[in-house]
């Protein structure tokens, strides 16, 4: 099992409630479900089937946020940050490419 240590610097680690994401983001308990709805983040359930949600996630959510509060509809936006996530992902595995 992982140390609490490990869970804490991990940016995939479920760490957020919904409530508690949405006010570290500045948006509403909807905006983040429909954020999920749109596929950009899919949080992790507790047990109890509660929206879990981690630091990188909640840096996906601030981005879409901020698109939208700047005049971008919800699935432009939500479609932008994917393309840009897959684009540095595929930069960095060229790069691992390259390097070894």
């Amino acid at each position: 099992m992982a140390q609490p240590d490990d869970m804490l610097d991990d940016e995939d680690y479920p760490a957020y409630t919904m409530g508690r994401a949405a006010e570290i983001i500045g948006c509403s308990q909807d905006f983040l479900r429909r954020l999920g709805d749109a596929k950009l983040i899919d949080p992790q359930r507790s047990s109890g089937g509660h929206r879990r949600y981690s630091r990188y996630q909640l840096r996906l959510a601030s981005r879409a946020r901020e698109m939208c509060d700047q005049g971008t509809d919800l699935a432009s936006a939500c479609r932008i940050i994917i393309l840009e996530d897959q684009l540095e992902e595929a930069l960095r595995r060229n790069e691992r490419h390259e390097q070894g």
